[in-house]
């Protein structure tokens, strides 16, 4: 008899999730919307990384989970929710304006800690999703930016892929963005062996992401099933 975990549950979708992802590549459980108990059983399952779309929710799920999770934000984030998830999070995803990165350090600087983030960039064909376009990311990073906020550590970039069937556009949108990280990485970031993240790709297209060369990939459905609102 097997001692695998059933297809069916969360623990049996993650073994089966974890078996087909190339190693190198990190598994941010989306759990925004899902209960408690969920989180607990993948919890259960080996899972510590989780991600949170909502300030509230990230900060009450924060509470009552083990203290070993790493709780990464990856919803818009709005200037007036950075203090709320501050005290939380591990990494921040959605950095989308200057403006939002000089508050993060602001505030991480009153907590006395440093603060891990990605920037958005937006090469989606939806115009409603938020980030900066790659030439604005691009010249928006110096070393003199980066240098001005020691309490902020940008690690890389996150983005999402437009959201159709046409495979050949969502490709297209990944090799933008591996192309964006990887100009950066070779100019503002070349002594920063810590910006090494590029997050992109979910329960849909994650395999095409990782082929473009994101190491973080965000998956919920294909863990937790739909979202309970």
């Amino acid at each position: 008899m097997s001692n695998l975990p059933s297809a069916d549950t969360i623990a049996g979708r993650l073994a089966a999730l974890r078996a087909s992802m190339p190693e190198g590549v990190e598994l941010v459980a989306v759990s925004k919307f899902h209960p408690l108990e969920s989180l607990r059983e993948a919890y259960g399952a080996g899972q510590r990384v989780f991600g949170e779309s909502r300030a509230n929710e990230l900060r009450a799920k924060a509470v009552e989970m083990p203290s070993d999770v790493s709780w990464h934000f990856i919803g818009h984030l709005q200037t007036n929710k950075v203090r709320t998830i501050l005290p939380h999070v591990s990494l921040i995803h959605s950095i989308d304006s200057e403006r939002l990165l000089r508050l993060v350090a602001e505030e991480a600087r009153r907590l006395g800690r440093r603060v891990s983030v990605l920037l958005q960039v937006h090469v989606a064909l939806e115009e409603t999703k938020f980030g900066f376009t790659p030439d604005e990311v691009i010249s928006l990073m110096s070393p003199e930016l980066v240098a001005g906020l020691p309490e902020v550590e940008i690690r890389g970039l996150m983005g999402m892929a437009s959201n159709v069937d046409d495979e050949a556009r969502i490709s297209e949108d990944f090799e933008t963005l591996r192309l964006t990280f990887g100009r950066l990485k070779t100019t503002v970031f070349a002594d920063a062996p810590t910006f090494d993240t590029l997050s992109m790709g979910m329960s849909h297209d994650w395999p095409l992401a990782v082929a473009h060369g994101s190491n973080m990939i965000r998956v919920g459905t294909t863990i937790f099933g739909e979202r309970e609102y």
